[in-house]
């Protein structure tokens, strides 16, 4: 039954909330300009959100919009400070409702997952597999284009199911529309709500294939999605469902999903995985020692700090301390000699 908490909306708007709410928002972010200005006038700015909210006069404001390249192109729409803490405030109270309903093995923007559990996740699973079968298959399977194909009417006949407060959900519908999408189609890669939303859309899918379709071994990270099974037919089988129950929710399934023997290893979640180890994704090396090469030159010129490289190269090493990349980082740190010209 759907939550139809008459207080829902008053708990988003309640002042303390929306404190909060600053505070979350600018975590990491307190020294860039937007925050500084906001935070001059802290509390005559969010009385101004909060009646604007009350009133239901809140409107999105302009984002700002750039594309990044790596690691596929992408379009991102990062709101303004102001609205991100409107946000913030949706979701600490929402949110809760839904991660109880979330599946154990979705593992994208929920505290205590990540990408490094899922593949860890998928490793277990890959062994248990091999205990039953002699030769396993995986279905590696991503969502087309996936937050610019979501159909707001099916994202919240989903909603609808869990929260019937209609300021709530006029809030919510208001924030997706916003930020260029009005016409009823896409999410804003760069806004909060859309990380939960994309759960919610895809949880549907999550619990289709593991309550009627009965399978155990299934990891979900956003749009990526492995399943282990015990052989090629079942794949097969597994695949056809999720094909009907991805079109049923308005989405294409992404023409490289395929079905691979799990010797073969899994390219998930920034990793390659097996059942004995696992491996840093080609690319993301290739990436790293680009951005290393380039940190190195700019450190000669003297156009960043040797903080600034620090913080880079730890990047770097934060990620590939998760695989068997011992090797491959012995070359990059020898590569990485950061002289002043």
């Amino acid at each position: 039954m759907p939550i139809t908490h008459t207080n829902l909306f008053e708990q988003i708007v309640d002042f303390d909330n929306l404190v909060a709410a600053y505070f979350d928002a600018r975590r990491g972010k307190r020294y860039r300009r937007e925050v500084s200005l906001f935070s001059i006038n802290l509390e005559e700015n969010l009385l101004n959100i909060h009646n604007h909210l009350v009133w239901g006069s809140w409107r999105p404001g302009r984002a700002r919009e750039f594309r990044v390249m790596e690691p596929k192109q992408r379009d991102i729409q990062a709101p303004p400070f102001c609205d991100r803490i409107v946000h913030h405030a949706l979701v600490r109270v929402v949110e809760p409702l839904f991660e109880r309903r979330f599946i154990h093995h979705s593992y994208a923007c929920r505290t205590g997952k990540g990408s490094q559990r899922a593949c860890r996740a998928v490793q277990r699973m890959i062994r248990s597999a091999q205990r039953e079968s002699p030769k396993p298959y995986v279905i590696k399977a991503d969502i087309k284009s996936y937050f610019a194909s979501i159909e707001h009417d099916i994202l919240f006949a989903a909603i609808r199911r869990v929260i019937s407060c209609p300021r709530t959900l006029a809030l919510w519908r208001t924030i997706a529309r916003g930020y260029g999408h009005e016409h009823g189609t896409g999410l804003p890669v760069g806004a909060l709500t859309s990380q939960l939303s994309a759960n919610v859309m895809l949880d549907q899918l999550d619990h289709h294939i593991t309550d009627r379709c009965g399978v155990g071994r299934y990891v979900r990270y956003m749009d990526d999605t492995v399943v282990i099974l015990p052989g090629k037919p079942a794949a097969q089988a597994v695949l056809a469902a999720m094909a009907d129950e991805v079109a049923r929710l308005g989405l294409r399934l992404n023409p490289k999903t395929c079905i691979q023997p799990a010797l073969a290893g899994v390219d998930f979640a920034g990793y390659r995985t097996w059942s004995t180890h696992m491996l840093p994704r080609k690319r993301n090396i290739k990436r790293a020692r680009r951005m290393l090469c380039r940190t190195r030159r700019q450190y000669t010129a003297g156009c960043i700090t040797l903080a600034d490289a620090r913080t880079r190269l730890m990047s770097y090493l934060a990620y590939a301390k998760h695989c068997n990349a011992h090797n491959t980082t012995a070359a990059i740190l020898n590569e990485f000699a950061l002289t002043r010209s």
